[in-house]
């Protein structure tokens, strides 16, 4: 019976060998490093850093030679190794925290981007529709326009009125029939009886 790691209608799973690298969540360590490259540019790390730097000196300086771990004849190696290995692992993990906040920028930039493109939409429609509705509204009666409208049609009344007025008092100078009395104080309508005989 053939091997079925040898057949050929299976892919072959290539196995690692050698040390495993544990898995790691690259935002927990990118938050870590982040954190630590924020604590690197404060005052207080420069302090602490200072502080620590200057008992190291002070104690393998002046203590006895029995008590002292990184002698000054030996120029401070073990200092330097540590500053050296500090200022190794400092620099990736700046570069890392870096990284990571060009990342959010550019996220940032596209969602401006997204946004102001969406802003212009926006005022773009709005300007048509101000557009549209400057152009209806020439056609539609303005408040200014109905009130000459209504003052020169009161104008017109006033003038028909005076014209009305005038004409009256024209007839009221015409001279009317009189319905007075007759030559001997009787009604003009009524005919004189001849006088008796």
């Amino acid at each position: 019976m053939a091997d079925p790691r040898t057949r050929l209608d299976q892919p072959f799973e290539r196995r690692r060998r050698g040390l495993r690298i544990p898995r790691m969540d690259p935002e927990a360590f990118g938050r870590v490093s982040e954190a630590f490259a924020r604590f690197m540019g404060t005052p207080q790390f420069l302090i602490y850093m200072t502080i620590f730097v200057i008992v190291w000196l002070v104690w393998n300086t002046y203590m006895p030679e029995s008590a002292q771990f990184d002698p000054r004849s030996l120029n401070y190696t073990l200092l330097t190794l540590i500053l050296s290995l500090q200022a190794s692992y400092a620099a990736p993990l700046i570069l890392l925290a870096q990284n990571r906040q060009d990342d959010r920028d550019r996220v940032a930039l596209e969602q401006d981007r997204t946004r102001d493109e969406r802003n212009l939409a926006d005022t773009e429609y709005l300007t048509r529709e101000v557009a549209a509705l400057r152009i209806a509204l020439r056609e539609v009666a303005t408040r200014d326009f109905v009130r000459s409208e209504l003052r020169e049609l009161l104008e017109e009344m006033e003038e028909r009125r005076e014209q009305g007025g005038e004409e009256a008092d024209d007839t009221d100078r015409r001279p009317r029939k009189k319905k007075g009395k007759g030559r001997a104080g009787a009604p003009a309508d009524v005919r004189s009886t001849p006088p008796p005989a």
